[in-house]
């Protein structure tokens, strides 16, 4: 892992550039680091893999850690602070680079890469929600079972433009750096349809097993809920969505994958999350 320090004002950052992105865009990686370098006394980190980018946040020191990456090295970040405990008293900052950038762009960060490294520098800490499930895995945005084929998903155009040949090569590394232990694949995997599962919110039971599910969608709401949305399966008429908003949600049945922020996950019998307030800070664009 090579590490490059430079001095610029008092403010101490800690750059970890995702392997990903230094091979996929060289270019962005290279004015993100112009722009926080003028801005800030700055740590560079450039892992080889996963272990070198978990070594890296766990060295930053006082330094605020910085990810220049696409969603899923976002994603790793959260995941590694909270497996050690470390969100509550860290902000962490990114600059989005790569393929897959809905998470940032949802969370309120800028896709483009001068104006969000400039938010790093000039931007405040918002204190977010954060679903953690009975695995110890964590869920940033939204859920959703089945996981969004291929077919349904809005695409980002970084992964559809033509004549990048380097594309195949950066879906094989990200293989790669997915925690052991978290069996996850690419969002973009289909997969079928679960047709009966429990749903259970804060205890009560929102569908039960002997009415099949279309699908079954779980995302922010109000500050410390989760808003549930299931769609059971119609017949001739459309049938209405199930709501309900709460702390806990549980599903249950046969296996099913989901689909949780970039990654998908499964299969699994049970899963049960549980909405953290506040749990995590990351800064984004001053408001004004």
């Amino acid at each position: 892992m090579a590490e490059v320090a430079t001095s610029a004002t008092s403010e101490q950052l800690l750059v970890v550039i995702d392997p990903v992105a230094r091979r996929s865009d060289g270019e962005s990686v290279r004015i993100a680091k112009d722009v926080l370098g003028a801005g800030a006394a700055v740590k560079l980190c450039l892992p080889e893999g996963p272990e070198e980018f978990a070594r890296a946040l766990r060295r930053r020191g006082s330094r605020r850690p910085v990810v220049v990456g696409d969603d899923r090295a976002l994603i790793r970040a959260v995941s590694l602070l909270h497996r050690h405990r470390e969100l509550a008293g860290c902000a962490l900052s990114v600059v989005p680079v790569g393929g897959a950038l809905s998470l940032a762009r949802s969370l309120g960060v800028p896709t483009g890469t001068v104006q969000a490294a400039r938010a790093v520098l000039d931007g405040v800490e918002r204190r977010m929600d954060l679903l953690v499930d009975d695995s110890d895995g964590v869920v940033l945005g939204a859920l959703r079972i089945p996981p969004v084929t291929a077919a349904a998903q809005q695409p980002d155009s970084e992964t559809t433009s033509p004549g990048r040949p380097w594309l195949r090569t950066c879906q094989s590394l990200v293989r790669t750096l997915v925690p052991a232990g978290r069996p996850s694949r690419p969002a973009s995997a289909p997969e079928p349809g679960p047709s009966r599962l429990r749903v259970e919110v804060d205890g009560e039971t929102l569908v039960d097993l002997n009415q099949p599910v279309e699908a079954v969608s779980v995302s922010p709401g109000a500050a410390g809920v989760a808003s549930v949305e299931v769609r059971p399966v119609s017949v001739g008429a459309e049938a209405s969505p199930l709501l309900a908003q709460g702390r806990t949600v549980t599903v249950s049945g046969a296996h099913f994958r989901y689909r949780a922020d970039a990654l998908v996950s499964g299969p699994v019998r049970t899963r049960t999350w549980v909405v953290r307030e506040g749990a995590w800070g990351l800064t984004v664009p001053a408001a004004g």
